[in-house]
């Protein structure tokens, strides 16, 4: 949003900062307040408004923190390319959507140590089925 109002300058990256601080704190109240401000010349600024308060419920930061989650999108964007992007991606594979999701429901069962209890739910699901 900062690059959007003021381009690559040195005044929009102390603006990013600010209103980076602003949500990890869990500010958005204060946050929403800055964008309104923009909103007559930029339509991206009411679009993040908007998206803040639709999922201002998900954006709990300081409390992630205090219970010692990493709320870096890195950590999500890595995990995804080596659990599911170096299963998925090797030499020659094609993959219906259907499969690849039966794929990666194995690969994070098994890296997350639920293996066994992924086979005993789909083991229940068969019995009730029949």
């Amino acid at each position: 949003m900062g690059k959007v109002i003021y381009g690559d300058s040195s005044e929009g990256k102390a603006w990013i900062d600010a209103r980076c601080e602003e949500l990890d704190e869990g500010h958005l109240k204060s946050l929403v307040h800055t964008l309104r401000s923009h909103i007559g010349q930029h339509k991206e600024a009411r679009e993040c408004i908007q998206y803040i308060w639709r999922n201002r419920r998900r954006m709990r930061y300081p409390q992630f923190e205090k219970q010692g989650f990493c709320t870096s999108t890195g950590v999500v964007e890595s995990g995804c390319k080596i659990v599911v992007g170096t299963r998925l991606k090797r030499a020659g594979m094609h993959w219906t959507v259907k499969g690849a999701n039966a794929i990666i429901a194995l690969r994070c069962s098994k890296l997350s140590g639920r293996f066994q209890d992924f086979w005993e739910r789909r083991s229940e699901r068969k019995q009730v089925a029949a």
